[in-house]
């Protein structure tokens, strides 16, 4: 049997890219937590209220349907703009385009959701952007990195151990992507039909996927950097009586 060719790169460059990978998600599951500690006029229902919503810097208004009054909104546009700029570079020093196809595949994707959670936390979703046009640019944001979000912890998890993953990681980030994507459309069904039942709940459905799915990957990443490294195999002889 061949050996598996890794489409991930070793070093301590590497390293430094899968932590950048974890803390993305963990810095954004932070800034929500201050953000949403401090919505208390109303309280701040994580079920039933927009996630958008905590990062609204402006009066307190009703937009989307909700009542939406965010005192440290620019800490959860920082978390969501941080997140997607990690995932991308961290995403650039872990993943080898040199490995194939794969590869090329999730910095795409690592790329589009960077993207798209960043255009979240630049472009709020406020009654002012709805009515200048600039809404577009949320929404595309908020639904690129769905889908692609998801989609990339399923092309991960398809093929773990490419990047160094164990089996358990590789099943949760499939089983994790698949049931992100399963939830896209009953999201987008919830709010298009004007139900809004539980949109808060419906939306963190499709969200905590990627985000669980970016903790595992960093995370293995780590762990599997040293393996990874102990495995590369030496230089031949004659490369050494070179020098």
């Amino acid at each position: 049997m061949e050996p598996v060719k890794p489409i991930v790169r070793s070093g301590a460059a590497a390293h430094a890219g899968a932590l950048l990978i974890l803390l993305g998600p963990l810095v954004s599951w932070l800034a929500e937590f201050v953000t949403a500690a401090a919505w208390q006029d109303p309280p701040y229902s994580p079920l039933y209220n927009w996630v958008s919503h905590l990062g609204l810097t402006g009066p307190a208004q009703t937009a989307f349907g909700q009542v939406a009054n965010s005192p440290l909104g620019a800490v959860m546009d920082t978390g969501w703009v941080l997140y997607g700029v990690l995932l991308i570079v961290g995403s650039f020093l872990v993943f080898d385009p040199r490995g194939g196809t794969r590869p090329v595949v999730v910095l795409a994707l690592a790329v589009l959701a960077g993207i798209g959670v960043a255009l979240v936390g630049t472009v709020q979703g406020s009654n002012a952007n709805v009515d200048n046009g600039l809404i577009a640019f949320h929404t595309l944001g908020a639904q690129t990195v769905m889908i692609a979000g998801n989609t990339m912890a399923i092309v991960i998890g398809a093929d773990g151990a490419r990047a160094g993953l164990g089996r358990g990681r590789s099943l949760a980030s499939f089983a994790l992507g698949t049931l992100g994507l399963i939830a896209f459309p009953l999201f987008m069904a919830d709010v298009l039909t004007g139900w809004m039942w539980n949109v808060g709940m419906f939306e963190r459905a499709v969200i905590y996927p990627i985000m669980i799915g970016h903790a595992l990957l960093g995370s293995g990443l780590a762990a599997s950097a040293p393996r990874r490294h102990a495995t590369r195999p030496l230089p031949p002889f004659d490369a050494h009586v070179a020098r």
